[in-house]
């Protein structure tokens, strides 16, 4: 290796090494993904609140990993069942299981902005999502219906949120217990909508809450919301065992390597340890021959933009400017019937008019340079001019400048 080849890849790896360094040290912008993870310390994971619940409740705090269908096999289990998600969507099934879990005294609690569809029909509930026709954003405002709980000035949320609410539910049974509205300049709700509602079911009760971004980092930890989820959670019978679902997150950790289906088959696993190192052993071997050097031919230059000069300098210092005139003709004329497909049989109005249309020039630009070249045709050395030859040049430049589009 030469000094400079080393001098290189010296460069290579300082330049390099800087801009790992750049990155690893970058500032990365705030993400907003609804995760909802226990793990996530962003806005909306759950980080905060996982922590304040399992160090509250201590062994009533149970978690869970698994569907809630293979969890309520466990017939022993008893007290309130906690999703918290932008959406959870059970499966009928597993609708069924909780719902018979909750007729035996249970509690079901909810928070997210959508309601499995089987749920929904059980307990007659229809949502929509609230929105102003005069403002385009969509900060929700939040109180409660429990004099008790009811905030003199109601909760904001600064931050753009869906603001989902009840359109319909069973007003016989179920309890309205919280209310929202879109923020529209002041901190009454004035136009409530139920967001937070209690539905007996049997001996238990289900809560469901459309607003779970007041359980979330940002929800806890801006201004006084926190009380918004410490109010929501009172209604939970105080002594329940609380099972905290980890499965329905839009943010659990997944393992989508592709060696993964490799990996957990013992025979795949051996055929890939195979393979791995038998594409070692070919590049320890077969990585050492060296393959010859090829010859590096230079290609022949283009010397035409060189003898065009040498050529036209001749002319021009003779001062035979009528045959450079004559020359530029020529190639004017091969321009157009090879670009503008006209061959030059006769230069009438006709063909002038064609000429202009075919080319996007005008009619008045086209005559003129036509009128040029009939005048300088007519005229023999002493009478052509400098001046004359780049007064041609300049228009036939601009003509076909205006044909290519560039002016």
């Amino acid at each position: 290796m030469s000094k400079f080849q080393k001098l290189l890849f010296t460069a290579f790896i300082v330049v390099l090494a800087v801009l790992v360094y750049a990155e690893a040290t970058k500032k990365h912008p705030l993400s907003w993904f609804p995760s909802y993870s226990k793990f996530d310390k962003t806005p909306l994971g759950t980080y905060v609140f996982h922590d304040l619940l399992s160090n509250k409740l201590g062994d009533r705090f149970i978690e869970v990993n698994r569907p809630p269908f293979e969890v309520l096999k466990d017939s022993t289990l008893a007290g309130t069942y906690f999703f918290l998600n932008n959406f959870i969507e059970f499966d009928p099934a597993e609708v069924e299981d909780l719902l018979e879990w909750t007729h035996k005294g249970n509690t079901v609690f909810i928070a997210s902005e959508s309601i499995p569809q089987k749920l929904s029909d059980t307990l007659s509930l229809k949502t929509s999502s609230d929105y102003l026709l005069d403002n385009i954003g969509s900060e929700p405002l939040l109180n409660f219906t429990n004099k008790n709980l009811n905030a003199e000035e109601a909760y904001r949320l600064k931050k753009e949120f869906p603001v989902i609410y009840f359109k319909e539910i069973d007003t016989l049974d179920q309890r309205v217990l919280g209310l929202s509205q879109i923020y529209n300049d002041t901190l009454k709700i004035t136009n409530p909508k139920i967001n937070f509602i209690e539905a007996p079911f049997g001996d238990g009760k289900i809560f469901i809450h459309l607003q779970p971004q007041i359980f979330s980092n940002y929800g806890l930890l801006t201004e006084n919301n926190h009380e918004l989820s410490e109010k929501a959670l009172s209604y939970i019978p105080e002594h329940d065992k609380l099972i905290w679902d980890n499965y329905y997150k839009t943010g659990k950790k997944i393992n989508i390597s592709p060696l993964k289906a490799i990996l957990t088959n013992k025979y795949l696993k051996w055929a890939y340890y195979l393979v791995l190192i038998g594409v070692v052993l070919f590049v320890l071997f077969e990585g050492k021959r060296k393959q010859r050097n090829i010859p590096i031919v230079t290609p022949l230059k283009n010397k035409t933009f060189e003898y065009t000069q040498t050529i036209s300098g001749m002319y021009l210092d003779k001062k035979q400017h009528h045959k450079i005139a004559l020359k530029q003709i020529n190639l004017f004329t091969e321009f157009v019937r090879t670009r503008l497909r006209l061959p030059k049989e006769k230069v009438d109005r006709r063909f002038i008019k064609t000429v202009a249309a075919r080319s996007g020039n005008t009619l008045e630009d086209t005559t003129a340079i036509f009128t040029l070249i009939e005048k300088i045709q007519y005229q023999n050395d002493q009478l052509t001019t400098q001046s004359d030859l780049e007064q041609l040049f300049k228009t036939i430049s601009q003509f076909k400048q205006k044909t290519d589009g560039q002016s």
